[in-house]
Order: C-alpha cells, then sequence, then structure tokens
C-alpha cells in the first residue's frame, strides 16, 4: 500500500515556499501522490451540510486562503519529477468542461505523465450560486462532463452532442501522455458516489471517513456493485484518508485492499521547517519508503 499526502493548497500549504518545500521533501521521502482540494468560494455561515464530520460542519476557516488546485499542483510538478499529482477534488460541475479537458491535459504533459484528475460533484449550494450554476442535476452534470473530458483526450477532433455540454468538430491540444487518458477518480462516501465510482470512474478517493469499519463496508459495497455490473474492482484504483488515523490502522487498511492511504495535515508556517515535518510523517506512517 502506497502512502500519499493531502496537505497543500489551504491555509499554511498555499504559499509557493510551502509547496515547493512539501513537494520536494515529499519526494525524497516516498510519498506516492500529492493531493490538494478545492473550493472557489467559502460562505461565513453556510446552511448547506458538510458532509465528511459528524457534525456537518468544515474545520477549514472560511477565511483562510484556499489556492485552485490545478494552479497550485503545476508549482508541486514543478519542484519534483516522480512524485503523483492529484486533485482532490476537483468540484466538476462548477467548471466548463473543455477548459478542464485542456488543463489537465496540460498539467499531465508538463508533469510527465504524473496526473490524476480527482472529481466530486459538491455540496455547497452556496458555491453553486456564488458561480451561478444550477446546484439540481449537478451528479448528471459531473457524468457527462467526464464523458466529453475523456471524448477531447482521446480524439483528434471530437464531437460532443449531450445536455449540458455540446461541441463539434473540435481540436483540444495537447493530449494526456499515457494513451490519452488520464485517471479520473471520484470523491465521495455516499452509496451514490460508489455508484458513480463502478459506473464511469478509474478509481475512488474516500475523504475523511470514520474508521477501518467504515473503510470495510465502503469497500464491500463497492465489490457487490463491481459483482452485480461484471466489472473487475481491481481496476479501480482505492484511495482513502481517515478522520482519525492512528498507525495501528495502517496493516488492515492494507489488508482490506486500499491501494493508497492518504494522510491528510497541513505544513508548519515556517516553509524552513518543512523538510524535517514531512520526514516525520514519513517515519510514522511508511517507513519503509524511506
Amino acid at each position: 500500500m502506497r502512502v500519499g499526502l493531502h496537505a497543500l493548497g489551504i491555509g499554511s500549504g498555499a504559499t509557493r515556499a510551502a509547496i515547493d518545500a512539501v513537494a520536494a521533501a515529499a519526494e525524497r521521502c516516498g510519498f506516492a501522490t500529492l493531493w490538494s482540494g478545492e473550493h472557489v468560494v467559502m460562505v461565513d455561515r453556510s446552511e448547506s451540510r458538510y458532509p465528511y464530520s459528524d457534525d456537518g460542519q468544515i474545520a477549514v476557516p472560511a477565511a483562510a486562503d484556499w489556492i485552485d488546485p490545478m494552479i497550485g499542483l503545476s508549482f508541486a510538478a514543478a519542484a519534483t519529477s516522480t512524485i503523483g499529482i492529484a486533485t482532490g477534488v476537483l468540484l466538476l460541475p462548477e467548471h466548463n468542461p473543455v477548459l478542464v479537458a485542456k488543463q489537465a491535459a496540460t498539467l499531465d504533459t508538463l508533469s510527465g505523465g504524473r496526473f490524476t484528475l480527482g472529481v466530486g460533484v459538491g455540496w455547497s449550494r452556496e458555491e453553486f450560486d456564488a458561480l451561478g450554476i444550477p446546484f439540481e442535476r449537478r451528479a448528471a452534470r459531473t457524468a457527462e462532463y467526464v464523458a466529453a473530458i475523456r471524448t477531447l483526450w482521446r480524439d483528434d477532433v471530437a464531437s460532443f452532442e449531450g445536455e449540458f455540454v455540446r461541441f463539434d468538430s473540435v481540436r483540444v491540444n495537447p493530449k494526456p501522455v499515457v494513451d490519452r487518458r488520464i485517471p479520473v477518480v471520484l470523491g465521495g462516501n455516499s452509496d451514490a458516489a460508489l455508484r458513480r465510482v463502478v459506473a464511469w470512474g478509474d478509481g475512488w478517493y474516500g475523504f475523511n471517513l470514520g474508521g477501518v469499519r467504515e473503510v470495510a463496508e465502503r469497500i464491500e459495497f463497492l465489490q457487490r456493485l463491481c459483482d452485480d455490473s461484471g466489472r473487475d474492482r481491481a481496476e479501480l484504483r482505492l484511495a482513502v484518508a481517515l478522520r482519525d488515523l492512528t498507525v495501528d490502522d495502517v496493516r488492515p487498511l492494507a489488508d482490506l485492499g486500499v491501494d493508497e492511504l492518504v494522510v491528510v495535515d497541513g505544513p508548519p508556517e515556517d516553509a524552513a521547517a518543512a523538510d524535517d515535518w514531512v520526514a516525520a510523517l514519513a517515519d510514522k506512517w511508511s517507513p519503509e519508503a524511506r
């Protein structure tokens, strides 16, 4: 089981110095992937329930810096040469899919094929309202956007006709490095999210799960969906982040078939301390990698 690090993009992880230092140290210490999430806007008092905490509230202060993950990860890619980079997650229905196809393929090309596009349907109605995008049917919009994006990556001259996106005989270059594909990993822990994973995803990023027992239950449900649809679960990349992770969780997660354990933490305010901070995380969660 690989170990990833979700530490960039927010607060102390949103500066150029932190990105450079954390990315280089994570690569040196053997982490598999650098993950970075997204919110375009935050609000001081949200009526929307955050689905990844017991109290329905997001822990990130509304006033915190939260940089665009595609731009932030481009800096991380420039500071490294081998470590994977991934959005965890990009709120895809809030974006123009043609632009996302272009941006993702560009980042994949410049990083040498290291990019994973993690996407989610979103949970904050206030955010959708601010962007002028309907909150309703956002899951259907996301599925169609991914289909359109894959068409743009695959075809030299691409056409697509859907409910939410249409284009005819267009060229979008560059193309992704490996077989004109970029892995599309889906966030979300609900039954509906896992159905989307099996229907059209390349993997699952389970975020802020309550513990090994919840991971086991979700993977069991995922396996049933795969069995019912005839899909091989081994095709799916499974990455999970636990809310209260302990070292005793590592072996059970590997035994469940988790491909990547994602450690979620914030780097120190002083970027000069990032090397020691990353090394300590590597010693705790993945000593064999060092």
